[in-house]
């Protein structure tokens, strides 16, 4: 009896397209975070190109895009003449108090001055924090992490963002993102991977926002294990605890990917999993159990390039769609 095959979907960028909702969230985060100061009118809009933000995204060593937006605010920031910063022991009064003396003008003429501006700052600055900066993304949501705020309130929009933290936004009030996410796999598809194999989910996304979209386009069925955020979070808790290490095991780490092949109940004859970043790939590459990295290359704006930088993070094979995952699959023996 031929044994089913293991194969394990990353969310974003591959059962679901976030190029309109967290891609969009982070500019809209960093756009919103300069908007305290009076000479924010400056900045131009779009802030900077989605391309030139998937770039700096695929360079790895994020672990979400909450990481992704403060190392933005933190690029753009090395643009500006710097006031000095209020000491202030709340995080909001210093905030705002430092980013209202702030000119926008040299920022301003930084990012319509090249396509890729974002991407010539890491390369020329490289990813030093700056105190400031990274003082407010610290803790959480309504303990002064602003950054990470802005961000959720932006995702989730009103509604949802009170309904997740008790508490009214002070930046965003509109409609949230998630709501522009669309479905990039097939349900058919799903349903006949689902039918002949195991299927699980390993994702960087807080498990509210995972279930979301899984509840909005009913792909739940589907899947027998879904990690998340939060669990990463509890095993870091854990090793903290009982070895009195501090360790980070979202991806690139394999932790998801382990912690599903060891709950699997039978026998699978491989192990397989499908991302869209490098980071992806290489948590495969690093499994205990064996895991194979499919490149995805479904809502990327630069192919080639993401195709060479999946590849070059261990990659098996690098796909275009979803019928050439189920071709790869079925054929492959090794």
């Amino acid at each position: 009896m031929q044994h089913p095959k293991l194969i394990v979907f990353d969310m974003d960028g591959v059962l679901i397209d976030v190029s309109g909702s967290y891609r969009e969230t982070v500019r809209q985060t960093v756009k919103l975070f300069f908007q305290q100061s009076p000479s924010s009118a400056k900045l131009p809009e779009p802030l900077f190109p989605l391309a030139d933000l998937a770039a700096v995204k695929q360079g790895g060593g994020l672990n979400n895009d909450w990481d992704l937006s403060c190392l933005i605010i933190n690029l753009l920031f090395n643009q500006i003449e710097k006031p000095p910063v209020y000491e202030s022991k709340d995080a909001w009064a210093q905030y705002q108090e430092t980013i209202s003396q702030c000119d926008m003008s040299a920022l301003s003429d930084f990012l319509t001055s090249t396509p890729t501006p974002l991407s010539d700052s890491l390369r020329k600055v490289g990813k030093t924090k700056n105190a400031f900066i990274y003082g407010l993304y610290t803790g959480d949501v309504g303990s002064g992490n602003i950054i990470k705020q802005i961000f959720q309130e932006v995702y989730l929009g009103q509604d949802l963002f009170e309904a997740t933290y008790d508490r009214a936004p002070q930046f965003y009030h509109d409609a949230g993102l998630i709501h522009r996410e669309r479905l990039l796999i097939d349900t058919g598809l799903l349903e006949k991977l689902a039918a002949k194999h195991v299927l699980a989910i390993a994702t960087g996304r807080p498990r509210a926002e995972a279930d979301y979209p899984l509840t909005h386009f009913e792909l739940g069925k589907y899947f027998v294990k879904i990690m998340a955020l939060e669990d990463c979070l509890e095993q870091e808790k854990r090793v903290l605890k009982t070895e009195g290490k501090k360790v980070s095991l979202s991806k690139p780490d394999p932790f998801m990917l382990d912690a599903i092949a060891a709950v699997l109940q039978n026998p699978v004859a491989d192990y397989y999993y499908v991302g869209d970043m490098p980071d992806d790939m290489v948590a495969a590459k690093k499994s205990a159990a064996g895991f194979k990295g499919i490149g995805m290359l479904l809502s990327t704006p630069d192919r080639a390039r993401l195709k060479t930088d999946l590849l070059n993070a261990g990659a098996e094979i690098v796909l275009d769609n979803f019928k050439q995952l189920e071709s790869f699959i079925e054929l492959d023996k090794t």
